[in-house]
């Protein structure tokens, strides 16, 4: 494909200029969009319409005509459409065509089967692919990243994927892996500023953003330049089709065992076709009769039925915000035994209200509650002025809306009141609120202090630090930092985990705005209000600053590590982040599941400790255990701790590994959630990785099984459940497809070996096979799973779908039906020989179709979980009955399908026998529950 076939992949050729040795006000004009409030709604409409979507072209979805011959490409299907032209050859077009017709009802089945589980895939994909952050009409939002178009601007945080190509803005501290796109191994640094020449090369165009890469450290700001078939890998695209996700374990074992099972249909058809040649069937009858019964036998719909029940649970699952991006995670699922879940935002409702400040030993309380600026301070109750009484209060409140990126954006509803909406993480929200409460507006005071360097959060740092230039004279109205006589060039404002904070500093701030040496004593009494505050499950946050004439940097570019030392601590910032009220009846329903819940958490463990007493996941008896205690132990003695430890705080993403290793060597099925781009190696690691879907990053969403859209833990517990109903639905129809298949082949081979005609003609066997293998199987698949299903402990992961439980209902089933079949056979050989192939026929197709009623729960009786509460199975039912009984009672098909009209006499003896296998079914299912109760 040429570049220039390939860049007309979308609707409209875009620009191939080279935006990377274009200095940024000149891409901004070419691209004709407003630097500050982005692109209109109209005018993305209009790009779309002209560029396409932001999509790489894939390799075209499987033709009709090809789905078409593929049914027909199986050795067994040939076999009996040579037999059916042999049958025309010789004159039988009657036999002929109904055969014909049969295959080819058969074969439409399976291409709509095909085509609905690739459709429902497709679906799934489609709401797996990441989300972009532009700036559209003034404001900040997400948007699927195939939505973006040419003069976007977009933001670049760490653990983000770059959604097109990109010509950078801002960069601070931005560094892009790019090994998907230039093989180079080492994390590339950008500059935005950089004057490049425009035949440098790929990997040196720093000024540039590309497709697929990821952000692995800083932040940026850039232009949208080319999208889709148009970008840099985009023109490789030839080399990048889409990758199918290949069959589950489970999609493999059936698969395996339908081909035994068809290998031993064939030898048993070939035996029978044997011994009926010498019982003295024609042997071409004998023939179809073989081929029919081998096709009827294997159930080739398993394959499909099993894809379109994983791919509609897991819809389903989305309902329920879980978004499985993996079909064979689904059957990981319902064999969890642990969720590892954080706790901010997953246990909690990551909606922070900053309620608490301490300064020099004084708290103080702060109103309000969310992201309203409506809020007093108060001290003992009473109403505080923080200019004239606390000042350093005041300079706390400063630094944390300084050192922060989130943004607050006013707005008006449709009854004129002033809304506020908070962009970015919600602990930074909640710092700009309680500032803004105090007197400090955002907007005036980046002003006065506008950030010119930065060094990003990171959960092994635990800590960020921004570096401001001073305004002056604009810096004197809202200056807590500087006396007048101080001629300062940069303020470095820190905020982190207390702890960490306060190793960096040495003096501490007074409530009169004094930096005062900071000795032992002032260290402790500053640790214990930190413990009085998360004592009270607040999250707190320690603020620190300095003032510096001079930036040291390294050679790499990188502000000097002495930045953040001799700083001065200021005071801590407590936050409220309430439990969910979910989370507690959900934790409920995991424990009686036989599911363990640990919380995993970088916060402290008095704050830890007490969300997980208030969720009641903190068990009598059991451990909280910190990071620094589990560096103490060897994996051996952390294997041993972990089997009554509820509680991990301040751990690292090292740490996390560790854990989820502990877990696993005691054979446990760990789910793991996580949201930043270093807990991607234990979302990995874990059996079932869970991101966040609204602040987890592109890379951990990536590297998870399972993406939570609305973070919360409620919906973990909902997706083992739904993993549970669907592994159990895929039982259901696996043991009721089996049960009746073989049931068919041993009535067969019986019924020849007695030296009898055989029972069934082919004609009927194959419209038996369409009639049982199609909707009611399908409708078995939407089962809404048993009632009791989450009072069962967790599936163990090597049991065989085909388990001793499974194969002994399979046996019974299989005596039962063939028993009842051959019985009325045999009646009707004794007394209505006209009639005994037709009362064979109805009695194995009526006890097969009651036998899906029965087959709606492996253990609980068919009067407890409700006859007709499966709507779908209904209509199966009933669609299928009405198909059998138009071929004995309608004379032109009674012709075709070699049947004859029963009476009532003959009902009257066809009816308690078609009951029989429900019957013996059912009093399986009581076996067993007694059995498991003794």
């Amino acid at each position: 494909m040429s570049k220039e076939q390939i860049q007309n992949g979308n609707s409209k050729k875009q620009l191939n200029e080279f935006w990377h040795a274009i200095e940024s006000a000149k891409v901004i004009s070419k691209l004709e969009v407003d630097r500050e409030h982005g692109l209109s709604a109209a005018e993305v409409e209009n790009r779309i319409k002209s560029y396409g979507k932001n999509e790489l072209q894939e390799a075209p979805p499987t033709s009709m005509w090809i789905r078409i011959y593929e049914q027909f490409a199986n050795f067994l299907v040939i076999l009996l459409l040579v037999a059916a032209v042999i049958s025309a050859v010789l004159g039988d077009w009657v036999e002929a065509a109904a055969i014909m017709t049969i295959v080819l009802l058969n074969a439409a089945l399976g291409v709509v089967q095909e085509s609905r589980a690739e459709e429902a895939l497709a679906a799934l994909k489609k709401m797996a692919s990441p989300d972009a952050n532009v700036l559209r009409d003034g404001h900040r939002q997400a948007i699927p990243a195939r939505e973006v178009v040419p003069g976007d601007i977009v933001f670049l945080e760490a653990g983000n994927y770059v959604p097109a190509d990109v010509r950078l803005l801002e960069t601070v501290n931005l560094r892009i892996e790019e090994a998907a796109l230039t093989g180079e191994s080492v994390a590339v640094t950008k500059n935005a500023q950089l004057e490049l020449e425009e035949d440098a090369a790929l990997g040196d165009r720093k000024t540039m953003a590309y497709t697929g890469t990821v952000v692995s450290y800083g932040r940026g700001v850039g232009l949208v330049t080319n999208t889709g078939m148009s970008t840099e890998i985009g023109q490789i695209a030839t080399m990048l089709q889409a990758v199918e996700e290949g069959d589950t374990p489970l999609q493999k074992r059936l698969d395996s065992f339908g081909r035994t099972l068809g290998w031993i249909s064939l030898v048993i058809s070939g035996l029978i076709f044997v011994q009926g040649t010498f019982s003295g069937t024609p042997a071409l009858d004998m023939f179809i009769i073989a081929v029919s019964l081998a096709i009827a036998a294997v159930p080739e719909g398993l394959p499909a039925v099993v894809t379109i029940t994983l791919a509609l649970g897991m819809q389903e699952m989305i309902a329920r915000n879980a978004l499985v991006r993996k079909l064979s995670s689904v059957e990981t699922l319902g064999s969890a035994t642990i969720i590892c879940s954080d706790k901010t935002g997953t246990l909690t409702q990551n909606e922070m209200t900053v309620t608490n400040i301490a300064v020099d030993g004084e708290f103080l309380d702060i109103t309000g509650t969310g992201y309203g600026l409506e809020g007093e301070f108060l001290y003992d109750g009473a109403v505080v002025d923080l200019a004239e009484d606390y000042p350093g209060i005041r300079t706390a409140l400063w630094i944390g809306a300084l050192n922060n990126d989130a943004i607050l954006e006013t707005d008006y509803d449709e009854n004129g009141k002033k809304t506020v909406r908070m962009v970015g993480d919600p602990t930074e929200g909640a710092l700009l609120v309680a500032a803004a409460k105090g007197g400090a507006l955002p907007a005036p005071l980046s002003q006065a202090y506008p950030r010119i360097e930065e060094i990003p959060f990171d959960s092994e740092r635990k800590r960020m630090v921004t570096v401001h230039a001073i305004n002056q004279p604009e810096a004197e109205d809202v200056s807590p930092f500087l006396d007048q006589k101080q001629q300062a060039w940069y303020v470095v404002a820190q905020k982190g985990a207390p702890d960490v904070v306060l190793e960096r500093c040495t003096h501490y701030q007074s409530r009169d705005d004094v930096a005062v040496p900071l000795n032992k004593e002032q260290r402790s009494r500053i640790l214990a209000a930190n413990d009085r505050m998360t004592s009270q499950a607040l999250r707190v946050l320690g603020v620190a600053y300095r003032v510096v004439k001079d930036l040291e940097y390294y050679q790499n570019g990188d502000l000097s590590a002495e930045i953040e030392e001799e700083l001065i601590f200021v005071g801590l910032l407590g936050m409220i982040d309430p439990a969910r009220p979910e989370v507690l009846p959900a934790l409920q329903i995991a424990r009686e599941a036989g599911i363990r819940t640990a919380m995993i958490t970088g916060d402290y463990p008095n704050t830890a400790k007490a969300i997980a007493q208030e969720i009641g996941l903190l068990q009598t008896g059991h451990l909280v255990i910190t990071g620094k205690e589990l560096d103490e132990l060897s994996d051996e003695e952390l294997k041993e701790v972990v089997k009554n430890t509820d509680v991990f705080a301040r751990v690292s993403p090292e740490h996390k590994v560790r854990i989820v290793d502990a877990f696993r060597s005691n054979n446990e099925v760990v789910a793991m959630t996580g949201d930043g781009v270093n807990d991607a190696p234990s979302i990995k690691k874990a059996d079932i990785g869970i991101a966040m879907g609204i602040t987890g990053t592109d890379v951990a969403k990536e590297t998870a099984d399972m993406v939570l859209t609305d973070d919360n833990y409620a919906s973990i517990v909902s997706a083992v459940e739904q993993g549970r109903v669907i592994y159990s639905n895929i039982r259901k129809f696996v043991y009721f497809l089996l049960s009746c298949n073989i049931a068919e082949i041993a009535t067969i081979f019986l019924a020849t070996m007695l030296g009898w005609k055989s029972p069934l003609s082919a004609i009927q066997l194959l419209w038996l096979n369409l009639i049982t293998d199609g909707a009611p199987a399908l409708a078995l698949g939407l089962e809404k799973g048993d009632p009791d299903l989450m009072e069962q402990p967790p599936r163990d992961p090597e049991e065989p779908i085909l388990n001793r439980f499974m194969l002994t209902g399979i046996s019974i089933q299989t005596v039962a039906i063939t028993a009842v079949t051959l019985g009325a056979y045999w009646i009707g050989l004794t007394y209505y020989p006209e009639m005994a192939t037709t009362m064979a026929f109805v009695t194995l197709s009526f006890s097969e179709l009651l036998r899906a009623f029965t087959a709606r729960s492996e253990r609980v009786p068919i009067l407890k979980i409700g006859i007709f509460k499966n709507k779908v199975m209904n209509w199966a039912i009933l669609s299928s009955l009405v198909l059998l009984l138009a071929v004995v009672y309608l004379p032109f098909l009674q012709v075709i399908f070699d049947t004859a009209p029963l009476g009532w006499t003959q009902w009257e003896i066809i009816l308690p026998l078609l009951l029989g296998p429900s019957i013996a079914a059912e009093l399986t299912k009581v076996i067993v529950r007694k059995r498991k109760r003794d």
